[in-house]
């Protein structure tokens, strides 16, 4: 039995389709572009995973495809309006979890005694399309979840 394998329902590709412009093929010729659909949900593979884009599964366009098609939609401006109505979508049905954040040592200051003024090493750096899509993941998102009640067996050890 094949097991369904896509990160976003069908109802919420509907919801963030038309956010996305249509790939048109290059006047030079070659291939036909790939769908928005493998290559949206490709880039969610990497955001959700941490992967780098050259272990994308197969079952996604190729990593450089997909990588830039995420440049043209941040370009465009259309990547963050998508990112929201997803967001949206997934807050609207309880989806995600609030409570969970992440960190990121970017700001650290540098050790060894580095100037301020050192380039940054390029494969470090995040690109600008990171950092919108943490920020509205972050700060634009209502913050109205729910604290979930203590199960009672942490309870239970906390007493001890």
């Amino acid at each position: 039995m094949a097991r369904d394998l896509r990160l976003i329902t069908d109802e919420q590709w509907e919801r963030i389709e038309p956010l996305l412009p249509e790939p048109k093929a290059s006047p030079k010729g070659g291939p036909k572009p790939k769908p928005n659909r493998p290559c949206f949900e490709g880039i969610l593979w990497v955001l959700r995973s941490g992967a780098r884009w050259k272990d994308l599964p197969e079952r996604y366009p190729s990593p450089s495809t997909c990588w830039r098609r995420l440049r043209d939609w941040e370009a465009q401006g259309v990547w963050l309006a998508a990112w929201r109505a997803l967001l949206g979508e997934l807050d609207a049905q309880q989806a995600l979890d609030w409570e969970e954040c992440f960190t990121d040592a970017s700001f650290s200051p540098a050790k060894k005694g580095a100037t301020q003024s050192e380039r940054p090493n390029a494969e470090r750096v995040q690109s600008g399309w990171w950092w919108q899509t943490a920020r509205v993941f972050l700060w634009e998102c209502p913050w109205r979840r729910p604290r979930r009640p203590k199960s009672r067996s942490s309870a239970r050890r906390s007493t001890r």
